[in-house]
C-alpha cells in the first residue's frame, strides 16, 4: 500500500449515450438508460480507484460553496473517499457533459466555472505530503503550488496533462519540468506518438510517459529501461462506455509501479484495469478487484505475480 496525495479537479459529470457521433439534429431522442449523472473529475477519479486498490489518498480539491458532500460517496459503493481536503471555494462546481458513441469517439462539454480565479489553502498541504509517497497533480491553475511543496519534501510528482496543446505549452512548462511521470490523451496531439514522447522526455528528463491513444492503445516510455514501445488494447468486458478510463489507467499504473519499480508490468495491470472499466457507464464505477486483476495478468499474459525491485 501507498500514501497519494491526489490534488485537482473534482466535477460534476453528465454522460450521454448517443448511436454516433457526430450527431444530426433532432429535436427530440428517447433513449432509456443513455444518461448518467454522477461526481467524476480527473482527481476524485483517480482518488477513488487508488483507495479502491488499497492505497491511503489524500483527495485535495474544490467543490461548490453550496455544494452537497453527499455526491462524492453514494449509498451502496463499497468504499468510501473522504472529503476532508475538498474545500468549497467556488461559487459552484465545475460541470461536464460526455457525450459517447459506440466507436469510442467522444464530444466533451466543459465549464469549469470560477475554478481558474480560486486558490486553495495551503497550509494543510505540507504536513500531507511529508508524509505522501507521491503527490498526482491535475495541471489546473491551484495546483502549482503543490509542486514546490512536493519538491520540498522530495517527493515524486505524477502529473495528469489535461489537453495538451503545443502552443499552449509554456503554461505547462513547470508541470513538465517538474513530474517524473506525464500522462497524456492523445486526442489534441497531432505528432507523431513516438516523436511526441520521445520530445517531451528528451527537453523535461521525464522518467516515465504514458500516451493513451484510446481504442489503439497506447505508448509506455521509461527512460530508465530504454523503453518507448506501443501498447495494443486488451479486452476483459465489452465496451460500454469509455469516459473515465485514462483515470483509471493512471490510478492503477501508479499504484503498482510505486509497489513494485516495474512499469511493463505495471502497465499490463492498468490496461486490464481499464479495459475492465469501460464496461460501465460512469467515470468512477466499474473496477476491478486485486484478486481479478491477477486472474486477468495470468490469463493474458501468464504473469502471476508483479515483479518487485
Amino acid at each position: 500500500m501507498s500514501s497519494f496525495v491526489v490534488a485537482g479537479i473534482t466535477q460534476v459529470e453528465t454522460i450521454v449515450n448517443v448511436e454516433k457521433l457526430p450527431m444530426e439534429y433532432t429535436p427530440m431522442t428517447s433513449a432509456p438508460n443513455s444518461i448518467h449523472i454522477s461526481a467524476g473529475g480527473d482527481a476524485y477519479n483517480e482518488a477513488l480507484a487508488l483507495t479502491w486498490l488499497g492505497d491511503n489518498v489524500h483527495l485535495m480539491s474544490v467543490v461548490g460553496r453550496e455544494q452537497d458532500m453527499s455526491l462524492f460517496n453514494p449509498p451502496g459503493r463499497k468504499i468510501s473517499i473522504s472529503t476532508e481536503y475538498m474545500l468549497p471555494l467556488v461559487e459552484h462546481i465545475p460541470m461536464q457533459v460526455i457525450i459517447c458513441d459506440k466507436e469510442r469517439n467522444q464530444q466533451i462539454f466543459e465549464d469549469i466555472k470560477d475554478l481558474r480565479d480560486i486558490d486553495y489553502d495551503m497550509s494543510m498541504v505540507a504536513p500531507t505530503v511529508a508524509y505522501s509517497d507521491m503527490v498526482v497533480l491535475s495541471n489546473a491553475n491551484f495546483c502549482r503550488p503543490f509542486i514546490e511543496v512536493a519538491k520540498r519534501y522530495h517527493k515524486p510528482i505524477c502529473v495528469n496533462i489535461h489537453e495538451f496543446l503545443r502552443e499552449k505549452e509554456q503554461y505547462n512548462e513547470d508541470f513538465l519540468s517538474a513530474a517524473s511521470v506525464l500522462y497524456f490523451s492523445d486526442d489534441t496531439i497531432t505528432e507523431d506518438p513516438f516523436d511526441f514522447v520521445k520530445s517531451i522526455a528528451d527537453k523535461y528528463g521525464t522518467d516515465i510517459i504514458i500516451l493513451g491513444q484510446g481504442a489503439k492503445g497506447l505508448i509506455l516510455y521509461d527512460r530508465k529501461r530504454n523503453i518507448n514501445v506501443h501498447y495494443n488494447t486488451v479486452q476483459t468486458n465489452d465496451v460500454v462506455n469509455t469516459a473515465g478510463a485514462g483515470n483509471a489507467l493512471l490510478a492503477c499504473f501508479l499504484h503498482f509501479y510505486m509497489e513494485t519499480g516495474d512499469s511493463t508490468s505495471a502497465i499490463k495491470d492498468a490496461m486490464l484495469f481499464a479495459s475492465y472499466k469501460i464496461g460501465y457507464v460512469g467515470t468512477s464505477i466499474g473496477f476491478l478487484t486485486v484478486e481479478q486483476l491477477e486472474q486477468w495478468r495470468n490469463l493474458i499474459w501468464g504473469i502471476k505475480t508483479p515483479v518487485t525491485t
